[in-house]
């Protein structure tokens, strides 16, 4: 997808896959058809995500990759000429007995393997999507296909797992921002006191939580909150503040793999806020009028620390992935001073970071 301005920026790794996947292919006698989906990737994932750091948010890009563009453009394009398409994900697909119409309920669920698991970036997908998708190691650990790779002697059985951002290779995030949002400086804002500590480049350089790249002395120091609408980041020496722990946060843009929540309904759920085995026991609580929207509170004892807008919250019953909203607010940011208080000493301010 790169433009031709960035190529000298990036080692994507493309090729790598052809090559695996041709030998996998010759291997198994079966034919291997690229296609070219790079628009389609340009305008639904990598627009959404410089979007969505303009805004100051977090995005998320498998996700979006997931279902706009493998399982979104390439299907309407090129899978309906096939009765299912297979993917290689952690995940597992149930389908329910028939109803009137002939056709049953599908449900997402977990991986047998919580680290490996993918549900968390396939939860938005929709139920028209899953109708269709076949995960044939989704039953299977990671250390399981593994093995089989060996015992197949596939040309990719030591590959290493891919890290990473998706779409990104061997990219810089900041370049990539950096390119396409260019700088805006602005002032870096001690959380507690409402201090001047320097000056930054711009605020989508920077995430909820982050300690390296700051440029302050006396730290360490945490970025607690961003103010997009007047270029602030805010930064403390306390980490609980960074974390940002809460029980309760809103979600906007709900999406239902099945039936959808009714206005109004309070349901208890369990819920993932970032990919990993860790899930937290809470009520959803869906808007009475806006049933696109909806209150979380956690109810396990625990509280959900480094929460931005932008990124997702995954929503189970049990092993069932049901779906997945956006967080919608920064809570740090209504305690943020208003006002500029002064300047900290010299040992304190920062250098612009570049």
């Amino acid at each position: 997808w790169l433009q031709d301005e960035l190529v000298h920026l990036n080692e994507c790794p493309w090729e790598e896959d052809i090559s695996y996947a041709t030998a996998v292919c010759e291997q198994a006698g079966v034919r291997l058809h690229t296609v070219d989906m790079q628009k389609d990737y340009w305008d639904d994932v990598v627009a959404y995500t410089i979007d969505e750091a303009r805004r100051g948010r977090t995005p998320n890009p498998d996700i979006m990759c997931n279902s706009r563009v493998k399982f979104g453009a390439f299907m309407r394009s090129f899978g309906a000429q096939y009765q299912s398409v297979a993917s290689g994900h952690y995940a597992r697909v149930r389908h329910s007995d028939g109803d009137q119409t002939g056709k049953g309920i599908v449900s997402l669920h977990k991986s047998p393997d919580d680290v490996k698991d993918q549900t968390y970036f396939l939860a938005n997908l929709s139920q028209e999507q899953l109708q269709r998708l076949h995960f044939p190691v989704g039953d299977l650990k990671k250390e399981e296909v593994r093995v089989l790779a060996d015992q197949l002697q596939l040309p990719n059985r030591t590959r290493k797992d891919s890290q990473g951002i998706c779409f990104l290779g061997k990219l810089r995030f900041d370049d990539f921002l950096e390119h396409y949002l260019g700088t805006r400086p602005g002032p870096i804002v001690e959380y507690d006191t409402g201090l001047l500590l320097g000056e930054h480049r711009g605020f989508w350089f920077y995430t909820l939580g982050q300690r390296k790249g700051i440029g302050l002395s006396g730290g360490p120091w945490y970025v607690v909150s961003k103010d997009a609408e007047n270029n602030i980041v805010y930064v403390s020496t306390t980490n609980a503040r960074s974390e940002n722990p809460r029980k309760h946060f809103e979600v906007d843009c709900l999406n239902w793999i099945g039936p959808s929540a009714r206005p109004g309904d309070t349901m208890a759920l369990s819920v993932k806020v970032r990919h990993g085995p860790r899930t937290h026991a809470c009520w959803l609580s869906v808007h009475a009028v806006d049933p696109s929207r909806g209150k979380v509170e956690i109810v396990d004892g625990q509280t959900a620390s480094g929460l931005a807008p932008g990124q997702f919250a995954v929503f189970y019953r049990e092993d069932e992935c049901l779906g997945a909203g956006v967080i919608s607010t920064d809570f740090a940011l209504y305690k943020a001073p208003r006002e500029i208080t002064g300047k900290a000493p010299k040992r304190l301010q920062a250098r612009l970071v570049t």
